[in-house]
């Protein structure tokens, strides 16, 4: 199509004044291939001096198999043949479109190699331009490389037979003639509750014919994720994945299809009728396209679009979709006489162009039956058009249907009822009819132009296909609304004889009556499972929904509502809880199953802040059960949901029958170790000695401990790895997080699940004072928290800890705006939190001087956790924070209050918690006893892994010795604790620390970049001499000073204390 003279016009393909929408499409492919610069710099013309790019059309590319990176690992996995070097722009694109921006989970000593796909990226951009090269001649330039290329979406919106999908179809062929890879799907209106129905059309090809063996090398841990909703293998057993893990899966091979096979074109026909999931991935794909060698085109119905593809209408970019008008009187007649004849009169063009309203899939068809009629196309053959036009469409369109006898309507229906893709053979099941009634059926159907295409030979596949969906819904609806549904009915009993499987049947039973049909329950169930674990929770309510109206027999029912409230998501706790609720109202005779219902119904009611009715229900159930071992469990959990609680009466009561159950237990199988674990955190939470802890903690990790199990949630092994953290062996915590992280990537829990493993990665990376990563982590976390929806207890949890690094890194009012943006504050939830969000947010409150408020909430933290016993302020340090709160206005009741924490602390046995404790109570004390307490504090924190609270403490001491006249030694101080702060990323301690350096008239030495985690041979001969109780400084020719600050170096290094250093040395 010419562009003012710029391309010459091509109608041969039957598009008539579509030249805008087309030189969209040029466009777009121009920037796609690097035709064209971006930036407005000469293209290939400019450098080759060639003719336009409509009288250049390169030879297509051969199909080639699909060019998969082989992962074998996992998500995380490096790539084979990944070079060392800086990454290429289109392999920087895949990683960041195909992964949350967070920081790989690496436990100490751990060597990361960071690497890209860049070489191989880039060999194939070369192969491409000498490829390019062959097509227009051996003396041809390699086309410019791929800084001047560019993706993006490109979106046509019309009403319905206005030539959308003849557009898309022509947009393939120049795609295919650039040499460009086509991936194409369309969305059907029958097909619209199937899930993943376009997702499949779109990636199967490209993968259905490699091997399971080949799949899994390609796919590597994703292959288990996306290959049961792509349709390539059946879904295992074991916990589906959730969504957004799905769509991250989707997202990966997408990607990497576009990486390894660009430049990528993704055509998307009715996309209106796409079926959810795959329309709610796409959409969120979209913006990506952007960043990779990709072109996503997409067409659709404006008025049907669902909201699941609003980015396709350009409401995030501002590029409005591209309309198409109907065709003007002269677009009309240039068609008319193409398809009948060059001698039709203006008459008759203009008579024909007000009967179809310029609508082309009107104009075509009735061209078609002016020439199959021989109707003279003159002033008096224009009489007839409108009784033709009638035929085309509605109850003309029926009419004509009904004269070509019943067999034939019965076939017609039959096909509207299956939708796309449709069998001969299929299609004649479900209309009764013989393979040669078929046949001559769908001949009949053709010549009427219902059907498209001509008859195959013998042997090969063949389809029926309707001319264009406007057919297809006009016989659908023409349907008698009785025999509609028996289609249905019988369709869905062919699919399954046809072996095509019970989702393909469900989406049919979906129409029919209900009738008490065990068969339709049994297979409306399977196809629930089936999309469950899939990935398509959504679609399997949808089936379970319709099976409970069937309904199944009583001694069924209460097992659907059982799975119905399986596939309900924890983000809709009210309806999960109310299907779980009436599934326990049915008589249950199979005790298993009524175990199985209580422990879904407590998590959900638990994960809604409804723990009191979580922990009451496994009370009850407790007291009801004759099995031991089920009984067991039931006290578990309600152990571990009685923990959470924020208002537990008898919190005393319960850890000591908690301490009494736990020290009985042995740790044989799962309950037993939960039961160990969940006392190993009550230690932690009462203050108990920090080795009692530690000591059940490692007993309940002896036969290990599921993060993924679906069955039990992943709240015993978090807190099993948070002892650790607390008792200052967070390397050790972050051991167990990174195994479980990764135990939540192979299942594709990317969604609450892994926002909560960031979230408290980043968690512990606070606490060692590492800030910059840990901030990298929470960010990550709460991206994935805003994914899975507002106010979630995941989202809750992000903010929290965001606030607290941001904190601890001096950016204060950024703080105050996360708080805000979120709505962080009260009501607070009724859960227990780490950190306590009460407390985060009085500590938002004191950092911007707010001390009143501050004080006001702390106050009602004590008041919640004392009667509870939870005094440990390695936990919760509300007191610290009302000491300084309460200094200024009652500074001996703020002693008093920072007094009982450091006794706490000591009872825990914690070195951080000691030493944090002991610099508050230096900060409301008298200043004659300041330095002292100071310098325990720095004792203490030098034999513990919290650099950032060693910072501090150094930091303050040095501020204490310079104003008691001791600037010497103040000096060494500072220097040692603005290194750390440098160190950690405390970008406001480090600026105190230079003003208090500048105030003792020193000047800041150099600051030099933080060294690795890899202990030097001095810190490995210091720890090592250390474990085995000899006398390092001896052996090494130093001082004790000096052994001291080695192994404090090593405690921060290891994440560990004096008294788990030689397990962690172990490790290394």
């Amino acid at each position: 199509m010419a562009r003012q003279g710029d391309r010459p016009t091509r109608r041969g393909f039957g598009l008539f004044e579509r030249e805008a929408a087309l030189d969209a499409a040029e466009d777009a492919l121009d920037l796609l291939t690097g035709l064209t610069d971006p930036a407005g710099l000469p293209g290939w013309a400019a450098v080759t001096g060639e003719p336009p790019r409509s009288e250049r059309i390169p030879a297509p590319r051969e199909a080639a198999g699909p060019h998969l990176v082989v992962v074998p690992s996992g998500p995380h996995a490096r790539v084979d043949g990944e070079s060392a070097t800086a990454p290429g722009p289109h392999a920087r694109a895949a990683r960041e479109a195909m992964t949350v921006r967070a920081p790989r989970p690496r436990v100490d000593g751990e060597t990361v190699t960071s690497g890209s796909a860049d070489a191989d990226a880039d060999a194939d951009a070369d192969a491409d331009a000498r490829a390019d090269a062959d097509a227009y001649g051996s003396g041809a330039p390699a086309r410019p490389r791929a800084a001047a290329r560019r993706g993006g979406v490109l979106a046509y919106a019309a009403p319905a037979g206005l030539g959308k999908t003849t557009l898309l179809a022509e947009i393939r062929r120049r795609a295919a003639a650039r040499g460009c890879t086509v991936l194409s799907a369309r969305g059907g209106d029958q097909e619209q509750r199937v899930a993943f129905h376009v997702a499949r059309q779109l990636l199967q090809p490209q993968l259905a014919h490699a091997s399971d063996t080949e799949l899994r090398e390609r796919l590597g841990s994703w292959y288990d994720i996306v290959g049961p909703a792509l349709g390539l293998r059946a879904a295992g057993e074991g916990a589906p994945p959730d969504p957004q893990g799905l769509r991250d899966g989707l997202d990966w091979v997408l990607t990497h299809l576009a990486v390894r096979r660009d430049p990528l074109v993704v055509v998307l026909d009715d996309v209106h009728w796409a079926d959810p999931e795959s329309l709610g991935w796409l959409a969120a794909f979209a913006p990506r396209a952007e960043e990779l060698p990709m072109l996503l085109v997409a067409a659709y119905r404006p008025d049907e679009l669902p909201d699941e593809g609003k980015e396709f209408t350009g409401h995030r970019s501002g590029q409005r979709p591209h309309g198409l008008a109907p065709l003007t009187s002269a677009a009309v007649a240039h068609l008319v006489r193409d398809r009948v004849g060059a001698h039709a009169d203006d008459a008759f063009c203009r008579d024909f162009w007000t009967v179809t309203s310029g609508n082309p899939f009107e104009a075509v068809e009735l061209a078609a039956k002016v020439r199959d009629r021989g109707l003279e196309p003159t002033a008096h053959g224009a009489r007839h058009l409108r009784d033709l036009a009638a035929a085309l469409k509605g109850s003309g369109l029926v009419t004509r249907l009904e004269r070509l006898g019943a067999a034939t309507v019965r076939l017609a229906w039959a096909c509207a009822v299956l939708g796309t893709e449709i069998s001969p053979q299929l299609a004649g099941a479900v209309a009764g009819l013989g393979g040669e009634a078929v046949a001559d059926s769908a001949a009949r159907l053709r010549e009427a132009r219902v059907l498209a295409g001509a008859e195959r030979a013998e042997g090969a596949d063949e389809h029926l296909e309707f001319v264009h969906p406007l057919i297809a819904t006009t016989v659908y609806r023409s349907i008698p609304a009785a025999t509609r549904v028996a289609l249905h009915g019988q369709a869905a009993w062919c699919v399954v004889d046809a072996g095509l499987g019970p989702t393909a049947a469900a989406r049919h039973l979906l129409e029919t009556h209900p009738e008490g049909d065990p068969w339709v329950v049994q297979q409306l169930r399977a196809a629930a499972g089936e999309n469950l674990r899939a990935g398509a929770p959504d679609a399997a309510r949808r089936f379970l929904a319709r099976a409970l109206r069937e309904p199944p027999a009583a001694d069924d029912r209460a097992a659907v509502l059982y799975e119905l409230g399986c596939s309900s998501l924890l983000t809709e706790p009210a309806t999960t809880v109310n299907h779980l609720r009436a599934a326990l109202e049915e008589p249950v005779a199979d005790p298993a199953l009524r175990h199985g219902i209580v422990y879904r119904l407590s998590q959900v009611l638990a994960h809604s802040d409804r723990l009191v009715e979580a922990s009451e229900l496994l009370g009850r159930e407790a007291g009801r059960t004759t099995d031991a071992r089920s009984r067991l469990r039931m006290q578990a959990e309600k152990f571990m949901w009685d923990a959470f609680r924020a208002d537990e009466p008898e919190s005393p009561a319960r850890s000591r029958r908690l301490a009494a159950l736990a020290d009985r237990l042995t740790g044989r199988d799962l309950t037993e170790r939960y039961v160990i674990g969940l006392r190993a955190w009550d230690a932690t939470l009462r203050a108990e000695p920090s080795a009692t802890a530690l000591r059940h903690a490692e007993r309940a990790l002896e036969g290990g401990l599921s993060w993924a199990d679906e069955s039990r949630g992943f709240e015993v092994p978090v807190l099993t790895a948070l002892t650790f953290l607390y008792a200052d062996r967070p390397g050790r915590a972050e051991e167990l997080f990174a195994a479980g992280t990764a135990e939540f990537e192979r299942q594709g829990w990317r969604g609450a699940h892994l926002s909560f493993a960031y979230t408290l990665l980043g968690y512990i990376r606070h606490r060692r004072g590492r800030l910059v990563e840990a901030e990298d982590f929470v960010r990550a976390g709460l991206r994935l928290a805003e994914r899975v929806g507002p106010r979630t207890p995941a989202q809750w949890y992000a903010v929290g800890v965001l606030i607290e690094v941001l904190l601890a890194r001096g950016r204060t009012e950024e703080a105050a705006r996360i708080a805000f943006d979120h709505d962080f504050g009260e009501p607070f939830p009724a859960a227990v939190t780490f950190p306590d969000s009460q407390t985060v947010h009085a500590e938002l409150l004191l950092a911007r001087g707010r001390t009143d408020e501050a004080a006001a909430e702390l106050a009602a933290v004590g008041r919640r956790l004392d009667p509870r016993g939870m005094r440990n302020p390695a936990w919760c340090p509300w007191q610290l924070h009302l000491a300084l709160a309460e200094a200024a206005t009652t500074p001996v009741r703020a002693r008093r209050t920072a007094e009982d924490a450091v006794a706490r602390a000591r009872q825990y046995g914690a070195p951080s918690a000691i030493g944090q404790a002991l610099r508050v109570t230096a900060e409301v004390s008298e200043p004659s006893a300041r330095v002292k307490l100071l310098e325990e504090s720095v004792d203490r924190l030098d034999q513990s892994p919290a650099a950032y609270e060693l910072a501090r403490s150094l930091v303050a001491l040095g501020a204490a010795l310079r104003r008691t006249e001791r600037a010497g030694e103040a000096a060494e101080h500072l220097y040692r604790g603005l290194e750390t702060a440098q160190d950690c990323g405390a970008d406001g301690l480090v600026d105190e620390a230079r003003a208090e350096l500048a105030a003792a008239g020193l000047r800041p030495r150099a600051l030099h970049p933080a060294g690795t985690d890899a202990l030097t041979a001095r810190e490995r001969t210091a720890a090592e001499l250390t474990v085995r109780d000899e006398d390092a400084a001896a052996a090494l020719g130093i001082d004790t000073t000096t052994v001291g600050r080695l192994l404090s170096s090593v405690y921060r290094k290891l994440g560990t204390d004096r008294s788990g250093l030689a397990q962690a040395l172990g490790r290394r």
